[in-house]
């Protein structure tokens, strides 16, 4: 039955995809290639509501189905909402980057409110309490992943296969670990990301837009949030699990603050933005992060979640390649 609802979502968002993107051509949404964009190709843009609109639709079946706590997953649907309410009228319009921040902000708070607690964190074998130091820290954390989803949304496909792989392998850990009753909300979001993955794999038929990607982001940091309740050990494997966009988004700001760059505006400095413009094509690049996502960050996380090795010390050995590798593309350097 459960399998039955995972293909339900597919099947959704790739039909709501194929709606949109009509939507899109007749109504003149179309990206436009300029001097800071990736791609050369007229594309039409703001396919990723199919994925709000999927997903939103399966968080009260995975409610009613005692998948995901009720709090939760109505501060989840209602952050997620502001999200991409906010990057549905800013793909359409403009918004100053300061309300967007605003509603960032505000959609971060409301997740963490419904958390069913952040006691503490796992830290080579020891629970370390956050007391009063959490809140601030997961607000952070969530503004973030929804910050760096938009500025890693940059080339074909890179964005959706990143949240299908993720989130598949969570479902994974989850069972191996004997969490197996909270599958539910990483399964599902992965099997929406697919139905939009066959419109968006290179080359993109339709684009994600700030929408889609703002509202992936803060779905993604709330799920790995949510494991702080009752396995906080498994936060280390979502970190792992994230290396990709986490070593290039926060390595890329980090340079580019200090070379004096104004960090809020569009650029194309990510290592993966250098890479796909060196080998001339986005497809190597979205392979190339599923590649390194299953083969490489997927082991060490599953060694986290079977007590194999300690958090801390896997996610230095599994992110340590990845920050060369960014160094390598020149991440966060002058084009």
């Amino acid at each position: 039955m459960f399998l039955l609802f995972l293909v339900t979502l597919t099947v959704m968002c790739c039909l709501l995809t194929w709606v949109l993107r009509r939507y899109a051509i007749r109504r003149g949404l179309m990206d436009v290639p300029n001097a800071r964009s990736s791609h050369t190709e007229v594309t039409p843009r703001g396919g990723g509501v199919a994925i709000v609109i999927a997903f939103s639709t399966a968080i009260p079946v995975l409610i009613y189905s005692g998948q995901l706590d009720e709090t939760f997953g109505a501060g989840l649907f209602l952050a997620g909402l502001i999200v991409a309410v906010t990057g549905f009228v800013d793909d359409h319009g403009h918004i100053p980057a300061r309300w967007r921040l605003v509603a960032h902000f505000v959609s971060a708070g409301i997740v963490v409110w419904s958390l069913p607690q952040l006691p503490a964190f796992a830290f080579f074998g020891s629970s370390v309490e956050l007391a009063w130091v959490a809140v601030p820290l997961a607000v952070l954390w969530l503004v973030w992943m929804l910050n760096l989803y938009n500025f890693m949304d940059g080339i074909d496909g890179i964005a959706t296969v990143e949240v299908v792989t993720v989130s598949f392998s969570a479902g994974l850990l989850y069972m191996l670990s004997d969490n197996s009753e909270h599958v539910g909300p990483v399964l599902a979001l992965g099997a929406t990301a697919l139905g939009f993955l066959v419109w968006n794999f290179p080359p993109a038929r339709i684009f994600m837009g700030d929408a889609g990607s703002g509202f992936l982001g803060i779905v993604l940091g709330a799920l790995a949030l949510q494991v702080l309740a009752w396995a906080p050990e498994l936060i280390w494997a979502w970190l792992i699990l994230l290396s990709v966009f986490l070593v290039d988004a926060t390595l890329t700001l980090l340079v580019r603050l200090l070379r004096g760059e104004k960090v809020y505006e569009a650029h194309r400095s990510h290592a993966y933005q250098f890479a796909a413009r060196k080998l001339g094509r986005h497809l190597p690049v979205t392979v190339g992060v599923l590649v390194i996502n299953i083969f490489w960050l997927l082991p060490w996380a599953c060694a986290v979640a079977l007590g194999g090795i300690a958090g801390p010390w896997a996610i230095i050995a599994a992110a340590s390649p990845l920050c060369l590798l960014a160094i390598r593309f020149r991440a966060g350097q002058a084009e």
